[in-house]
């Protein structure tokens, strides 16, 4: 997931991420082929070098080397209002067919638990460029419509103009079983590559959507030896949010 998420940055983007995988991922791009990566927190830090991997936006060790610690109003409103923001790279609770994002609550068995709402993630999701989401896999996670509508995708299916919204609206969807997009005319969730050891079968049994199977499925790269060793000694070497496999 880390390895398929830094694939889908590039050199010289601007980058507001979330904490977890998605900065695992960010400073993997940024280690190897993306150097020129400006990453943002939305609390206002710019260009940070995490040491130890922090767990938290609060937790002073990602603000390591930042080049700019200012505060929510400039990242949130000189940056990503402004237009300047190329990728938002979020994590999710939920995440149906047409890219809408649910972190506030799951409904269970008639049971409601809440969650930590949007934060940044509306902002980001409404005004970046191009939305990266990562998250697990799991029926439930990729309902066909979310129990909540935290952060826009395309709502109701409808264009990005049509719903009011600047930005480029979800790019991928990241998962441990598949890497899908978003079909142009019909705004909604597509395959686009299945990990190794994971069939297509699988992963559609897993979607809470219907998923057509592609006539060029491809199968996700695996990660390098050298991106192995770099999630390993310098990003994560406590597996705190790659998990004991890795």
């Amino acid at each position: 997931m880390a390895a398929a998420g830094a694939r889908e940055l590039k050199d010289g983007e601007t980058v507001v991420v979330g904490i977890g995988l998605p900065q695992v991922a960010c400073f993997l791009a940024k280690a190897t082929h993306a150097p020129g990566l400006t990453p943002l927190l939305e609390i206002g830090v710019a260009n940070m070098q995490p040491k130890d991997t922090p767990v938290g936006l609060a937790d002073s060790r990602i603000f390591y080397r930042a080049t700019c610690w200012s505060g929510f109003l400039d990242v949130m409103g000189m940056n990503l209002h402004r237009g300047l923001v190329d990728t938002g790279f979020l994590g999710a609770l939920e995440v149906d067919r047409f890219g809408n994002i649910n972190t506030t609550l799951s409904r269970q068995g008639g049971k409601v638990r809440y969650f930590n709402g949007s934060a940044g993630g509306n902002d980001v999701a409404s005004l970046a460029k191009r939305v990266i989401i990562i998250m697990r896999h799991e029926r439930r996670k990729l309902p066909v419509a979310v129990s909540h509508l935290t952060s826009p995708g395309f709502p109701g299916g409808k264009s990005r103009a049509e719903s009011g919204l600047r930005g480029g609206g979800p790019h991928r969807i990241i998962t441990d079983k598949a890497v899908l997009g978003f079909d142009g005319e019909t705004r909604t969730a597509r395959l686009i590559s299945v990990h190794p050891g994971t069939s297509f079968e699988e992963v559609a049994a897993n979607t809470g959507f219907p998923l057509r199977r592609p006539d060029d499925l491809a199968e996700t790269p695996l990660p390098s030896a050298e991106q192995l060793r770099i999630l390993r000694e310098e990003i994560d070497p406590k597996s705190v949010y790659l998990g004991q496999a890795i």
